[in-house]
């Protein structure tokens, strides 16, 4: 005499769930953007505050000391930022949006480094606004490719507001960084904040 066996588990019903949870994981990821907005406007208060403090100051040692500081107070919000808002959604902070936006940003940020130390060594600090603008733009459109739609737009801005930085007189360059770093950081992070969860 043959044992009953089990029940198999019907087809559809196991590969609907597969089905379900793809669906889920595609749709976390595809409104996540590794560009956190509340810290983005907190990076764009730390501009502000940059640019009001290097107004004050004469001396390129003092001018370039005061935004290097503004660089990395605001490097240190945006990774503050990006993790509590990964954890937030319980997405891993180098998960494959963050991974992304990594990639295609440190390039540009390195370049920024490099051309900083140059410019600076040959007198030439009047196009760092502009140069710095321009990277972090290009920056900002090569690692937000994979995301939301407004953070290569918004990396678009600061590649623009690097061109007219670059075209203005040296006098204007604590107001095009304050526009820039300061005016689209607030801007843009308030649409992420507002749109894709802070």
């Amino acid at each position: 005499m043959a044992t009953p066996r089990p029940e198999p588990v019907e087809l559809h019903a196991h590969a609907m769930d597969n089905l379900r949870y793809i669906r889920r994981t595609m749709e976390r990821a595809g409104s996540f953007t590794a560009v956190p907005g509340i810290g983005g406007m907190l990076m764009g208060s730390t501009a502000l505050a940059a640019a009001w403090m290097a107004d004050r100051r004469t001396g390129s040692g003092r001018w370039l000391a005061i935004w290097a500081v503004a660089a990395v107070v605001a490097f240190l919000i945006g990774i503050a930022g990006t993790a509590v808002k990964s954890q937030r959604v319980n997405i891993p902070l180098l998960s494959g949006p963050g991974r992304k936006f990594v990639a295609g940003f440190a390039p540009a940020m390195l370049a920024g480094a490099v051309l900083t130390a140059v410019l600076y060594r040959a007198g030439l600090t009047t196009f760092l606004p502009g140069t710095w603008l321009l990277l972090y733009g290009s920056g900002v459109v090569s690692g937000g490719g994979a995301s939301v739609r407004v953070v290569p737009l918004m990396g678009a801005c600061f590649m623009a507001a690097g061109t007219v930085a670059l075209l203005l007189p040296p006098s204007f360059a604590n107001i095009a960084l304050a526009v820039g770093f300061g005016g689209l950081h607030i801007v843009f992070g308030t649409i992420i904040a507002v749109k894709y969860g802070g």
